[in-house]
């Protein structure tokens, strides 16, 4: 049972692995162990990037080195192991903006489409932030309906995937301070597009062989993620379906239900898998679901259309990346609908070893031994009640070996930015004064934003509770996204009642006053915006510094794996925000690069990156960081109260 704990650290998780064992079905953590990785590759020093290679550029054998040991370590193109590092990292920033942004993309396609009328079904849920973005990017309100705004805001939104001049919208929520940096850095992302495609070309053989020039280009095309496709993806979302709002559900696989239709939608865009909710809860699909045998239909979500559904739905998440096969196992999944990102090639095959159907439902991801029903938003309603007659009609068809763990906890999600806000200050003094106020008091030492995925390297969920509970319990309030979020939820520090069992005194205080737990969901991880919003807000509302690197605050990614990850990182690193991942690291074949990341970054955007796979020691050095932002601050030592008496008060003013 040694080895099966190294796996995961969730009883639900371990019982499943257990089951695969005997179903001989192979899962994510058998191959880690089987497919050791490349130690060159890993730290960077590997270039495939033309037909001359690849070239593995051996790693440094010590902290000096002669002329001789330098002139080794190139590749055929005469490239160093700095400039080899660097193209690798910036092009997996690349790639996690590309991701981020193509979603976003789609999103304000759909918007634009329910603007014109031409997606049934779809409604423009949240009003108020359509008003607030059309006043926000000039956009006239006047006498117009809301869908001829939206088909407006849309279209301008797309527009920031190509336009040939200026600079993207969305840079102008940030802090005064930290828009000059950019400025003087010349790092403001123009478009969307512009900036993944220069960073592949400055990437490709023979051209940018600076690290310090590629890191600037990663930089831009960063803040073209985080300032500009994961916030339009957001804030248009927010528009569709729904700002969200606390809701109470529960998470792991115990969710699942023998007796009903099971649906899992895993994936990270939520336009289908809206429609699916509504499909599922016609009276005609459940009708159809108890004429098959069944007592209703359940569904439940991995990753993050999983988090989208459960802020806005209530849906139940049944699990994060490293469970999205173990649900499978459990024998009792009708369908598995997937549309892109973080989705395993090895799903089909393990649903041939049960009675599971996948569904795919993105021309833009298609997998063999699938079945693929797509998604088209001109018909949406119809795509997903194709997808839940598919479950429906094959749920005679469950065997005998399932098994549902009863491993399920609640959790409290849909803690927007603007539901942060309302909490803290009410409806007519909606703000984020009183946390301020409680910061400078020293009731909360700080902020911390624990993000990122699993990792079939390191121990399933292990690092991200390990560094929540070290956190709380030294008075830092947790903010996190994604597949992080749901491994805190299974240890049941997403309820109230967390605060008083785990959280310092001081923070508990606070959140029983407030009635919020300790850590919040703010979402997918799309929603990392949201985070750079509540940041924006802390300093606007003053006491903290003009800046968001003045701020006691600090990020992580203890168990991050996708490329997304990297470009998450770096927009906050170049948002002013120190950041923690674990695991691995990506540059270490490189010392100048990996000393610039980790330290001579910071003079230039006043954050910088570290690496720390042990999650305590992580969750400490976060500590020290918020305790050296508190100490510039002055706010690190308690404060004497004074009652002030009118004299006193007119030498104030």
């Amino acid at each position: 049972m040694a080895e099966e704990f190294q796996k995961s650290v969730d009883k639900a998780s371990l019982e499943l692995i257990d089951k695969a064992c005997a179903d001989k079905v192979s899962l994510a953590f058998d191959r880690a162990q089987e497919v050791k990785p490349c130690p060159i590759g890993a730290v960077g020093s590997c270039c495939r990037n033309c037909g001359m290679g690849p070239c593995r550029v051996p790693l440094a054998k010590g902290k000096e080195e002669t002329p001789e040991e330098k002139r080794k370590r190139r590749g055929v193109c005469g490239a160093t192991s700095e400039t080899i590092a660097a193209r690798q990292f910036v092009r997996m920033i690349a790639a996690g903006t590309a991701a981020h942004s193509d979603h976003a993309r789609a999103v304000a396609e759909l918007l634009t489409a329910i603007g014109e009328g031409k997606a049934p079904g779809y409604e423009l849920k949240d009003e108020q932030k359509l008003l607030q973005i059309a006043l926000e990017w000039g956009i006239d309100i006047g006498e117009r309906s809301n869908k001829e705004i939206a088909v407006e805001i849309g279209k301008k939104a797309l527009g920031e995937f190509g336009k040939q001049e200026g600079t993207l919208l969305f840079l102008k929520r940030a802090p005064l301070k930290r828009q000059e940096i950019w400025h003087k850095q010349g790092v403001e992302p123009r478009a969307i597009d512009r900036e993944v495609v220069e960073t592949m070309h400055r990437t490709h053989a023979g051209v940018d062989q600076d690290y310090r020039n590629l890191i600037k280009q990663g930089t831009r095309a960063a803040l073209a993620d985080g300032w500009g496709g994961s916030m339009i993806a957001t804030e248009l979302q927010d528009i569709m379906f729904g700002t969200p709002y606390p809701v109470l559900s529960q998470v792991n696989l115990g969710v699942l239900k023998a007796d009903e239709v099971n649906i899992i939608v895993h994936g990270h865009e939520p336009f289908l898998s809206e429609m699916i909710v509504n499909a599922a809860r016609e009276p005609e699909m459940v009708a159809l679901a108890k004429s098959r045998g069944a007592n209703g239909i359940n569904l439940a979500g991995i990753c993050c259309t999983a988090n989208e559904v459960l802020m806005r739905r209530g849906v139940p998440i049944a699990g994060n990346f490293l469970q999205q096969e173990l649900a499978l196992v459990t024998g009792a999944v009708d369908v598995m609908v997937v549309d892109v990102q973080c989705i395993m090639e090895s799903l089909p095959d393990i649903a041939q070893c049960y009675h599971t159907k996948i569904v795919t439902t993105s021309p833009k991801a298609r997998m063999k031994g699938a079945i693929h029903i797509e998604f088209d938003e001109h018909k949406a309603i119809e795509s997903a009640r194709e997808v839940v007659k598919t479950a429906i009609e094959n749920f005679p068809n469950r065997g005998t070996n399932v098994r549902i763990p009863n491993e399920r906890h609640d959790l409290i999600a849909g803690f927007s930015h603007e539901t942060i806000n309302y909490l803290l200050g009410g409806l007519f003094r909606a703000s984020y004064r009183p946390l301020n106020d409680n910061i400078i008091n020293g009731r909360i030492r700080g902020v911390a934003g624990v993000v990122g995925c699993n990792n079939a390297r390191s121990a399933h969920n292990a690092a991200h509770i390990a560094m929540v509970k070290e956190l709380i319990k030294n008075d830092v309030l947790v903010i996190q996204t994604g597949c992080a979020a749901m491994a805190s939820a299974t240890a049941g520090l997403m309820v109230p009642e967390a605060a008083a069992k785990y959280a310092g005194a001081g923070l508990a205080s606070v959140c029983e006053a407030v009635g919020i737990p300790p850590v919040l969901h703010m979402g997918a991880c799309v929603d990392n915006s949201r985070i750079l919003m509540a940041a924006t807000a802390m300093v606007k509302d003053g006491g903290l510094g003009d800046d968001i690197s003045d701020l006691p605050v600090a990020g992580a990614a203890p168990e991050w794996m996708s490329e997304k990850a990297i470009a998450i990182g770096q927009y906050f690193v170049a948002s002013g925000v120190y950041t923690v991942f674990g695991v691995t690291w990506p540059t270490t074949g490189s010392k100048e690069l990996t000393d610039y990341l980790f330290s001579d970054l910071e003079s230039v955007y006043g954050g910088k990156w570290a690496f720390e796979p042990d999650a305590v020691k992580a969750a400490q050095l976060m500590i020290a960081h918020i305790d050296k932002k508190r100490k510039a601050l002055g706010i690190d030592k308690a404060r004497e109260r004074v009652l002030y008496d009118m004299a006193m008060r007119r030498q104030l003013e």
